[in-house]
């Protein structure tokens, strides 16, 4: 031990004894005390740098955790209300459908059933749909179909359960058809395509107008007359022919309707559902 450390250290107690008790008893001390202040003022915030920067990086690795979690949950609800935003306007499209179709059908004389396309036949040379009504519920074969806006096809084939549909698009299909203005006949047959039918052995001298509403003129019993077909959209005339070219677009929205109508007709009237599915022996 180096000579006289044990005497210093007594000093500076007592020196340090004698300034408590003349700083409690007199101010003497307070301008000392207060300029000291500006000199461990530094020392003092240095100090206290490292708790600061700890606590800092303790509150953002919390708040980036409490981020994380908040952003998981919303993107999950988020999610969620997109999948219902998309199903409201699905509702909302078959709504606005079934509404059509509605006031379709209290334009229809004849009593009708609704039902609705199942499956689309993915053959591309035919036109064919299958529906979810059938021989138990009274469907037959030749039955009309109709949409919300004209005539769609007539019934090929029942099941108990199912039924299928050939369109007026089918190029197998025709249908006799009049103009509503004035009453000229035609047949109108399918092309393959679901956006065109074709009018066939119409006379050069026919009256027929691009924009002329046919309607299904009754011949042959197989459709009510009265009923929307199609609208003519294109007449050509080749010279040296004795029939015009007329194309006309279908009402009825073959590549999207959903929800169809049945028409039960007094002519055609119904057939036992069995006789319709099952061979008599």
């Amino acid at each position: 031990m180096p000579p006289f450390q044990g005497q210093r250290v007594g000093l500076i107690a007592v020196f340090c004894l004698v300034l408590m008790w003349v700083d409690n008893q007199y101010s003497w001390l307070d301008s000392v005390r207060y300029g000291v202040g500006y000199l461990i003022a530094p020392a003092r915030q240095t100090a206290v740098i490292p708790l600061s920067v700890a606590e800092w990086m303790s509150e953002n690795a919390t708040l980036r955790r409490e981020l994380l979690k908040e952003n998981k949950v919303l993107s999950a609800r988020n999610l969620v209300l997109e999948r219902k935003a998309q199903r409201m306007a699905s509702l909302e499209a078959e709504n606005m459908s079934l509404r059509e179709l509605l006031s379709a059908s209290d334009q229809v004389d004849d009593k009708v059933l609704v039902t609705s396309v199942t499956a689309v036949d993915p053959d591309p040379y035919t036109q064919q749909i299958l529906i979810d009504k059938g021989g138990s519920d009274g469907v037959f074969v030749g039955q009309p179909v109709l949409d919300a806006y004209g005539l769609l096809g007539q019934v090929i084939d029942v099941l108990p359960f199912s039924s299928r549909v050939l369109m007026i698009a089918d190029s197998n299909h025709a249908v006799p058809v009049q103009v509503n203005r004035n009453g000229v006949r035609a047949i109108a047959t399918g092309t393959g395509a679901l956006n065109e039918l074709e009018l066939i052995y119409v006379p050069n001298t026919a009256d027929i107008k691009v924009g002329d509403m046919l309607v299904s003129s009754g011949l042959g019993g197989r459709y009510p007359k009265g009923y929307p077909v199609a609208t003519v959209s294109s007449i050509r005339n080749t010279p040296g022919e004795s029939f015009a070219t007329v194309t006309a677009e279908p009402t009825a929205k073959l590549d999207r309707s959903r929800h169809l109508l049945l028409v039960f007709t007094d002519e055609a009237g119904r057939v036992p559902p069995e006789q319709l599915w099952r061979n008599e022996e």
